[in-house]
């Protein structure tokens, strides 16, 4: 069986595939979780260094930002990748699997990393652009805020951008093909906490306790009516219990029972309102029984908005070096959740899916225990950097 051709790629990335591939497989052989990236930052910051970047640690914790200028132009576009494994135990059973039990890169991070770093080292080589390039290496962004950290730590008031642009491999999509959706193209994601607290008691005496195993189960149900009763028609709301916890015995009526909740909204007043129905609901079902009712609502994630300006850009790049095949037609919002959104409040900018390949090859879903990020995707993924930074500081 013939090998696949390669995927379109720049000559000079092409020319560095191998280092590219090491690269992302060091990384990957040794995931960090979190705000605990040292070893990754150590590496990127290291890279960036030699080839001539101005080098910002600190931000975030474990960030690490590089800066390139050419030309005379004072123009600034941020470029984003994210450096954070997760907290699963691989089974992948390959070369470079992690060797650190109980951490994986099951998101691909390590790959976006690999992808601006390849980019990186071709920036600095050939100087194609007027302006500024600041490379931001982000920590934690599964579950932690990491650019929602950075930015507090000051990143635009130390780093300003006129643009900032994102990218994550999609898998389930051909190899190397580019999705771009303008306008709110990932869900919020928020989580809460409901502690319903009754009294507890011997289970053959029900009558002397006040369930809140009962409250509970009460909530559950009446919190499948806000999508279809209170969220609009046309508009998308996910509300779900992931877990119900509540006492230990078979015999014994708890004290307190507790429900977590995935929250997930395309549209801010939905996101509000998605809030402040949970929370009514809640203390007015456990009061029916009896109980009381303590909501933590934790707003994490915002809704993720590409600006459609530089949406139309994006897909411009991608259509002038690949053809109108390089993108795919498709407009649909995704209902997973990403921190770069908190960029893209502040600074016009689009977050792009690559994708990671179908089937045996790059189709397994990501956070999976047996995901791998397509190394066959990396040279695209890293051309692609470089035609969006030249193309978006066009020298004269």
């Amino acid at each position: 069986m013939n090998a696949p051709l390669p995927l379109p790629a720049l000559d000079d990335i092409r020319a560095h595939e191998d280092e590219m591939v090491a690269l992302r497989r060091q990384i990957h052989a040794n995931p960090e979780l979190a705000f605990q990236e040292h070893a990754t930052s150590d590496l990127v910051a290291e890279r960036l260094q030699r080839w001539g970047y101005e080098v910002h640690r600190g931000l975030g914790g474990t960030g690490v930002v590089g800066t390139l200028k050419a030309g005379s132009s004072t123009r600034r576009i941020g470029l984003r990748a994210d450096m954070d494994a997760l907290p699963i135990v691989e089974t992948g059973g390959r070369a470079w699997s992690s060797k650190v039990f109980g951490k994986m890169h099951a998101c691909g991070h390590d790959g976006h990393t690999a992808m601006l770093l390849a980019a990186a080292r071709h920036l600095a080589a050939t100087r194609n652009f007027d302006g500024i390039v600041h490379l931001v290496f982000q920590p934690a962004e599964e579950g932690k805020a990491g650019a929602r950290k950075m930015l507090e730590d000051g990143f635009l008031d130390l780093f300003p951008c006129d643009a900032m642009f994102g990218m994550h491999n999609m898998p389930g999509k051909p190899e190397g093909k580019f999705v771009a959706v303008p306008g709110f193209a990932m869900a919020s994601s928020d989580s809460a906490t409901i502690t319903v607290r009754g009294k507890g008691g011997h289970g053959a005496m029900p009558q002397a306790s006040v369930d809140p195993v009962v409250a509970a189960s009460s909530i559950v149900m009446a919190l499948q009516t806000i999508v279809s009763r209170n969220v609009p028609p046309l508009q998308v709301g996910i509300v779900t219990v992931g877990a119900f916890l509540a006492g230990d015995a078979h015999n014994v009526i708890p004290d307190e029972a507790e429900l977590r909740l995935t929250v997930r909204a395309f549209h801010p007043d939905v996101r509000d309102l998605l809030q402040q129905r949970i929370t009514e609901i809640a203390h007015a079902q456990a009061a029916v029984y009896g109980a009381t009712a303590h909501v933590h609502y934790d707003r994490r994630y915002p809704v993720l908005q590409n600006d459609p300006a530089q949406t139309a850009f994006c897909k411009q790049v991608v259509r002038d070096w690949l053809g109108p095949e390089g993108v795919l037609d498709e407009t649909e919002p995704v209902t997973g959740s990403e921190d770069f959104s908190f960029f893209l409040e502040k600074v016009p900018g689009c977050y792009v899916f690559i994708g990671n390949g179908e089937g045996e090859l790059g189709g397994c879903m990501v956070h999976n225990p047996n995901y791998d990020f397509n190394d066959r995707v990396l040279p695209t993924g890293a051309s692609y950097w470089v035609r969006l930074a030249e193309t978006y500081l066009k020298a004269a």
